[in-house]
């Protein structure tokens, strides 16, 4: 009876898709870009909290993101068991009930939204809001060619709006931004992924997938990378809460190559269908975005006033 209890409990966890909450690590950007200038020896009392309310902050978002994973699951069980990873899937194997699984998401969405409200006002509209648009993306704006990947970038600008709202700050609206077209990128390079391994089947696999073509992805992506990049140096340039000194542009060459990189991987070595995975796998992609943190919090730390 343990055994099957710790099975299940442990389906239940696979279905959560733990690996892909490294997505809500953007709400820490608020942390890094509005508050560094908190973090001087004597002032170190004052980021404590702010780091304890982001933690919080994330950790509530995990809990709603994989709420969000399991009634995507639920809405694309029969698609899913079309889809040679997928089918492997908790819900699509049937290992997970559909039942279960809507109750599972239920109740943790109800939790994380009451304590989003108690954690910081602000915050829990912005969570609440995300949840709705999750809610309504699995319904029925998945299913929308091109609404689809902008309510995947909707998602992450809502994360990074959650950081600053919780912590009670401003962000520029470059960085927003940014965050936006960033998520529009990897949301066209993941379609065009699928695209490209299902064939003649993917619209068989993901509804939306019948109005794409990699004619069009490749057309979309050529106004998307270059305006990411634009929104970038301005951000690097003129927000008001990086130093005046413009030492941020060197953080744009990493940027670039960020984007280089995984165009690459997306275009010429066919992967890109889990952003997730080539993000930890790829060593290339791994050094820049540490070498770009490093670069950043350098920056913040030395040069701000």
């Amino acid at each position: 009876m343990r055994c099957d209890a710790a099975g299940a409990a442990r389906t239940l966890v696979v279905a959560l898709r733990p690996k892909q909450w490294m997505k809500n690590l953007i709400i820490f950007f608020a942390l890094l870009f509005t508050v560094g200038e908190a973090w001087s020896p004597e002032r170190v009392g004052e980021a404590a909290p702010l780091v304890v309310d982001a933690v919080f902050a994330f950790l509530l978002f995990c809990v709603l993101s994989g709420a969000a994973y399991l009634l995507n699951d639920v809405a694309d069980a029969e698609r899913d068991r079309a889809h040679p990873a997928k089918r492997l899937r908790p819900v699509a194997s049937g290992r997970l009930s559909q039942p279960v699984a809507l109750a599972t998401a239920g109740a943790l969405v109800a939790v994380a939204i009451s304590l989003s409200f108690l954690l910081e006002t602000s915050f829990g509209w912005v969570a609440l809001s995300y949840a709705a648009l999750m809610v309504a993306y699995s319904a029925a704006l998945k299913r929308v060619v091109l609404v689809d990947v902008f309510v995947i970038a909707a998602g992450f600008v809502l994360r990074a709006v959650a950081g600053a709202a919780v912590l009670g700050v401003p962000i520029s609206p470059w960085l927003y931004i940014c965050t936006g077209l960033g998520a529009l990128v990897i949301a066209l390079g993941k379609r065009r992924s699928e695209l490209v391994t299902a064939g003649d089947g993917a619209g068989q696999q993901r509804d939306s997938l019948r109005g794409y073509s990699v004619r069009l992805i490749d057309q979309l992506t050529y106004v998307v990378v270059p305006g990411t990049l634009t929104a970038y140096i301005l951000y690097a340039l003129t927000a008001d809460n990086l130093p005046d000194n413009y030492a941020m542009a060197i953080t744009v060459p990493f940027v670039v190559y960020g984007l280089m990189r995984y165009l690459y991987l997306v275009n010429v070595r066919g992967l890109g269908e889990s952003p997730e995975d080539l993000l930890v796998s790829d060593a290339h992609l791994v050094a820049t975005v540490v070498l770009w943190l490093v670069a950043s919090s350098l920056v913040l730390a030395l040069f701000r006033a």
